[in-house]
């Protein structure tokens, strides 16, 4: 077993999710749950932060973008919310569609943005991406989040677009 494959198994063995007593299940099955109850933006950002601060628990600062990327989606995905990763953002100027590569790394519920560094310190470039992210697809709720941190409390920065608070 190399060494990558010893951080991320513990964190996605089913075994282990089954003995902290939580099922694995399909994403289709955890849709069909959500979609019985509207949730707003805030009470996804308190699931988004608490899904976020069990993976920096389990992986620790150090690693790759990628990483936390794809075991943020599948944390989120267990606690039942729809997810989807790499999402393409177009841009649209005066008609015409510019698919110029802008990628969302998360967005839960289609309403909030999530946007992951792995970084020593977030600088105003990467708030000025999250707030054009939210601007051009219409999102209310962004989500930056710097991983590379002792405390995940000191990585999170919350963006807004014309949130009612």
């Amino acid at each position: 077993m190399n060494s990558l494959s010893a951080v991320f198994a513990p964190a996605l063995d089913p075994l282990r999710l089954e003995k902290k007593g939580v099922e694995p299940q399909s994403p289709q099955s955890n849709r069909r749950k959500r979609q019985k109850k509207k949730v707003n933006e805030n009470d996804l950002s308190k699931e988004i932060i608490d899904a976020a601060i069990e993976v920096h628990k389990a992986l620790g600062p150090g690693l790759l973008e990628s990483a936390y990327e794809i075991c943020l989606e599948r944390e989120l995905i267990i606690r039942g919310l729809t997810v989807k990763r790499q999402v393409s953002l177009p841009l649209i100027y005066k008609d015409i569609r510019c698919d110029i590569g802008h990628r969302v790394d998360l967005l839960v519920e289609n309403k909030v943005i999530i946007e992951i560094k792995s970084v020593e310190a977030l600088n105003d470039v990467h708030i000025a991406q999250v707030l054009t992210y939210l601007k051009l697809s219409q999102c209310k709720l962004g989500l930056l989040i710097n991983f590379n941190v002792k405390l995940l409390k000191d990585g999170l920065k919350r963006l807004v677009n014309n949130l009612d608070e």
